[in-house]
């Protein structure tokens, strides 16, 4: 006689945590965060290269905004997981679950078998920051989704060239009617050629996208990832180069991080 056995989907987690989102579309809300382990990306200007690979261990608020973090073993199942998000779930509390990381979409087989629950569970929408670029994932867990964060890397800032792979994964979020947004982080760098081409991209989907020009929050010295430090641009810069991304989609913001102004995770 052959004993089935289930495996348990598990996920490499950096921290779950309750917080003010600080970017983008949603800037300004109050979010569930949970930041998952590993990144195939070693972006110039990466604040959280911590992420990187996974820590054997994770980090979990007890109560929503308190820091009063416990730490737990990696990898994290998924029943314990959902367990996490239950007890930072207060009535009222949030206007959404922010899957962030590194690269969510990493674990996308895990999301695939944790986001249908934890939107029964909870009721709030799920909403995906992303480096768009991994579109064959981001179509396993399309359906579980409601909002999506995609960050178009420069090469100049970023020293990652994926046009192709951006193309692709926002056309995916766009043909599925999510709320769906772009994000390009500037710096002093930046070449106006590379925003060019991003305002061709973005228009290309649909100039309704709305585009989040971020100037880059300098790394302190001791956290820098190349030799040439990645410096925030001149004000200046910022206003001509908005006006030329106005040239391609109606709505270009800029904003900075402002979750860092707000000492927030």
């Amino acid at each position: 006689m052959t004993v089935k056995t289930t495996v348990q989907p598990t996920a490499r987690l950096i921290e779950v945590f309750s917080a003010i989102q600080g970017e983008g579309l949603n800037v300004g809300t109050r979010q569930i965060f949970i930041r998952f382990a590993f990144c195939d990306l070693r972006c110039h200007f990466c604040d959280s290269a911590y992420t990187w690979n996974a820590p054997t261990t994770c980090r979990v608020e007890r109560s929503p905004g308190l820091r009063d973090f416990e730490i737990h073993l990696n990898p994290v199942p998924l029943p314990i997981l959902m367990q996490w998000v239950e007890r930072q779930n207060l009535p009222s509390l949030h206007d959404s679950i922010s899957l962030t990381g590194g690269e969510p979409l990493l674990h996308a087989a895990f999301l695939k078998e944790f986001l249908p629950q934890v939107r029964s569970l909870t009721d709030l929408p799920i909403y995906l920051e992303s480096g768009g670029h991994r579109f064959e994932q981001l179509s396993m867990v399309l359906p579980y989704l409601d909002s999506v964060g995609m960050d178009l890397k420069l090469p100049s800032v970023s020293g990652e060239t994926l046009w192709a792979e951006h193309t692709k994964f926002l056309q995916l979020c766009w043909d599925a009617h999510l709320e769906v947004f772009v994000k390009i982080i500037i710096a002093e760098n930046t070449n106006p050629d590379d925003l060019q081409r991003s305002g061709d991209l973005v228009a290309g989907v649909s100039p309704d996208i709305p585009v989040f020009l971020q100037p880059v929050t300098p790394l302190p010295a001791s956290e820098q990832l190349n030799e040439t430090p990645v410096l925030a641009p001149a004000p200046e810069k910022v206003l001509m180069w908005q006006a030329l991304m106005k040239q391609f989609v109606a709505q270009v913001r800029v904003i900075p991080q402002t979750h860092k102004m707000l000492n927030q995770l």
